[in-house]
């Protein structure tokens, strides 16, 4: 079950969190009048949702067209026992947007995004593997972007909330038409 400080998250928080993840700009007065409580409520549970680290509002963009060359998830082995230390370490790299413990063949998987190849180099062979607990990686770099998206729903909510028309394939990144 979700929590927020201890406590469950109720059908409005998931409505809220719905919204947003569908359109993270939309007026808090907007979504007030969809589920008929004030605006100030709204505000006040979003505001608690974020303080308590269940919810980040964000602007998504695509790295590969805003300067950034290389995009790349890196697999990593690690020494037994160590992954969440690398994992904490990992975090510490501005480079680093998504960092994951896992099972699998890689122990902790990591996107990275880097302005060039020496910028890449210079990650990988003078910081990523210096993180004490690292025995390997392997780099898959990112060549294209066919989505790019982080509203994958809080449980049962009411989803006439996140009903809207679907894009186009050609309309790119930006899911809200």
């Amino acid at each position: 079950m979700s929590t927020l400080g201890g406590s469950p998250l109720d059908d409005t928080d998931r409505q809220i969190i719905a919204a947003l993840q569908a359109d993270g700009r939309r007026p808090y007065s907007q979504i007030a009048e969809e589920l008929d409580i004030p605006a100030s409520s709204v505000r006040y549970r979003v505001q608690r949702m974020e303080e308590n680290g269940i919810l980040q509002i964000v602007g998504i963009a695509n790295p590969l067209t805003i300067g950034f060359d290389r995009f790349a998830m890196v697999g990593i082995r690690v020494r037994p026992g160590s992954a969440q230390e690398v994992c904490r370490r990992l975090r510490e790299l501005p480079e680093t947007s998504y960092v994951i413990m896992t099972a699998g063949t890689y122990d902790v998987m990591a996107e990275v995004i880097c302005r060039d190849t020496n910028h890449f180099t210079d990650l990988m062979n003078r910081r990523l593997h210096h993180i004490d607990g690292v025995v390997s990686t392997d780099s898959f770099f990112v060549l294209e972007v066919h989505k790019l998206a982080y509203g994958w729903g809080v449980g049962e909510v009411d989803t006439s909330l996140l009903d809207a028309p679907q894009p186009p394939l050609s309309a790119g990144l930006d899911q809200r038409t």
